[in-house]
């Protein structure tokens, strides 16, 4: 029943937390990720070529069979699973849930970067920066450093954590690989470029369609988490107004959903977000988040992984509130 389901797929997600945070992702071991994105750049190589009408075409094809036998492969390997061992299965969904995850990942990512720029070594934290971001990192500055990393985790607190917990909380593991398969695609064929506008059409679109409510669920999250971090004087955050000011600034960011995180982390911070990039040498302007109250340094790298933190797990906290709720409602229905 709905009302039994939904706890124990609550449970079975908080466990895939604590493994995501005491392991990671340990390269001894395969990640889904890893095969998807083999599979994606096999059939790229093969079916993006034609007019762009056998492009989009080939995207849409190619959209289809990756996400859907993302879904259908895990399906059917925890259901072969179970057919063998109840604790089988229950291990493997565990394990295949935790890898969806990027909570100890992302927070070592920010990590690589504050230690060399806290030491004065801008090579080195350039270098750190590179390793998780698409932009030229050659040249930047302390403030620019600081920015891109703020703006990744900010991004990334959608994309490698909310979000799967909520596709995981609706549809368990194969769902939320069906996530990180859509996420997968968008990034590597989702680009508006001559090479994939029209190839990776249906992977952008399918991507964007999959964070809405994410996104917005974690910019809410992100101010809860910026308003009892100030209450608790842990860090001084902006968080009057920052709902507004976000909804403001959101909207001019390129992406309909990278802009919401980025922009409420800008608007807590009290920092601008924003501005130019160079990739390859090549300029791309974007528009600036919130107001540059304060001048960008590593001290705001180290709050926004501790907005990062509070938000998952703020996050973690409404659904029980949520599910509790259903679960209720659904038992007095019956």
């Amino acid at each position: 029943m709905l009302s039994d389901y939904l706890p124990v797929t609550l449970v079975m997600v908080a466990v895939a937390i604590v493994i995501d945070l005491i392991v990671g992702d340990p390269r001894s071991l395969p990640h889904p990720v890893v095969l998807m994105g083999r599979v994606i750049s096999g059939y790229e190589r093969i079916w993006n070529r034609g007019s762009a009408k056998q492009r989009r075409v080939s995207g849409v094809v190619l959209t289809i069979i990756v996400v859907g036998g993302v879904w259908s492969v895990s399906w059917l390997l925890l259901a072969m699973m179970a057919r063998l061992h109840s604790g089988l299965a229950l291990l493997a969904e565990l394990w295949l849930l935790s890898t969806t995850l990027a909570i100890k990942g992302l927070g070592e990512a920010a990590r690589a970067v504050i230690k060399p720029l806290t030491q004065g070594d801008l090579p080195a934290a350039r270098k750190a920066l590179g390793m998780i971001v698409g932009r030229d990192t050659q040249n930047l500055d302390e403030a620019e450093i600081t920015r891109g990393t703020v703006e990744t985790v900010a991004e990334n607190t959608v994309d490698g954590i909310t979000a799967p917990l909520f596709f995981a909380l609706v549809g368990g593991a194969p769902l939320a690989l069906a996530y990180k398969a859509v996420n997968t695609l968008d990034s590597m064929v989702g680009y508006k470029n001559q090479r994939y506008a029209d190839f990776g059409f249906a992977s952008a679109k399918l991507d964007d369609a999959a964070n809405w409510i994410p996104a917005r669920l974690t910019v809410l999250c992100l101010w809860l988490a910026g308003l009892l971090l100030s209450i608790s004087g842990v860090v001084h955050l902006r968080w009057k107004g920052a709902l507004r000011g976000t909804c403001r600034d959101a909207p001019r960011h390129p992406s309909p959903n990278a802009g919401w995180p980025e922009a409420m982390v800008a608007r807590l911070l009290g920092v601008q977000l924003g501005g130019t990039n160079y990739y390859q040498g090549v300029v791309s302007q974007r528009a600036t988040l919130g107001e540059p109250f304060e001048v960008l340094q590593v001290t705001h790298i180290t709050a926004t992984v501790r907005l990062m933190h509070g938000a998952w797990l703020l996050f973690m906290l409404l659904s029980v509130v949520v599910i509790a709720g259903l679960s209720f409602i659904f038992k007095g229905l019956l």
